[in-house]
């Protein structure tokens, strides 16, 4: 069974993992930029506010983006905290508010000012002997924070509490690996530490591919689903994150066809 699983696990990415099949994701936003410091800034305010319904996520990402003019890194680095704070004044994403999501971008232009890229301020947490992201990423966070004054919430769960931190996962899948879908430009950190980005599409695709039993969608849940991933792709645990989650938001791609060789 193990074998048939990958065997349709490669067949599924070779035939979904394009860029045709992105639309709608808030990833489509990274593909307006060229230059690595303003898709890394995209991808923070994309998976930001990658929750609820997502073409209401297209509409908040895009009203945050627009606000910050075409060179989202430019805004960032010469406006002050005013500047910051009205050009935000006003927007709502659900529990997201204009005040939360300046504080949040002041506490990246901190940590950019320190670190000289946020890939710098992540890079160098990541340990060659941890067997994922999690203790670099959990060190970002904090990071990002403290330059932000403090706790920013939901807009930057923190990992050592236990949760999934699924959008913070999704953001290091685009920006660490390199393939027709994720663009990539984080070198240097390999892509077999990455973890699951865990939501409800792929809660109910780990338990039906055996990865886990656990109901609650949280960290520990999320790693059980890396493992399994891990023993068919050791190098690259969220190689078919896109595909699989893809079947749970586009009704054009066949959803029904995968549970025939998932376990019961």
């Amino acid at each position: 069974m193990h074998r048939t699983q990958k065997q349709q696990l490669e067949t599924l990415y070779r035939k979904y993992n394009r860029r045709e099949y992105v639309h709608p994701d808030p990833l489509e936003f990274l593909f307006r930029y060229s230059e690595l410091r303003d898709r890394e800034l995209a991808g923070m305010v994309a998976s930001s506010l990658a929750y609820g319904r997502v073409n209401q996520i297209l509409k908040s990402v895009s009203n945050v983006l627009d606000r910050m003019g075409g060179a989202p890194f430019r805004f960032l680095m010469e406006s002050t905290d005013l500047e910051i704070s009205s050009a935000l004044r006003g927007f709502v994403h659900r529990f997201a508010t204009g005040e939360g999501m300046a504080r949040m971008l002041i506490g990246r232009r901190g940590v950019v000012k320190k670190y000289g890229s946020l890939q710098g301020a992540f890079q160098g947490q990541v340990v060659s002997d941890h067997e994922t992201v999690l203790p670099a990423l959990d060190q970002f966070c904090s990071r990002i924070a403290d330059a932000a004054g403090g706790d920013l919430g939901h807009l930057l769960p923190q990992p050592g509490r236990g949760s999934a931190c699924k959008r913070m996962n999704l953001f290091l899948r685009w920006m660490v690996r390199r393939d027709e879908v994720d663009p990539g430009g984080w070198d240097g950190i390999s892509t077999a530490g990455l973890i699951i980005p865990l939501d409800v599409h792929m809660h109910r695709m780990g338990r039906g591919l055996g990865f886990t039993k656990r109901k609650q969608a949280d960290m520990r849940t999320a790693l059980e689903i890396t493992e399994g991933f891990k023993r068919y792709v050791p190098d690259d645990p969220v190689r078919f994150d896109f595909v699989l989650t893809r079947l749970g938001i586009r009704k054009d791609m066949g959803e029904e066809t995968v549970f025939q060789w998932m376990d019961p």
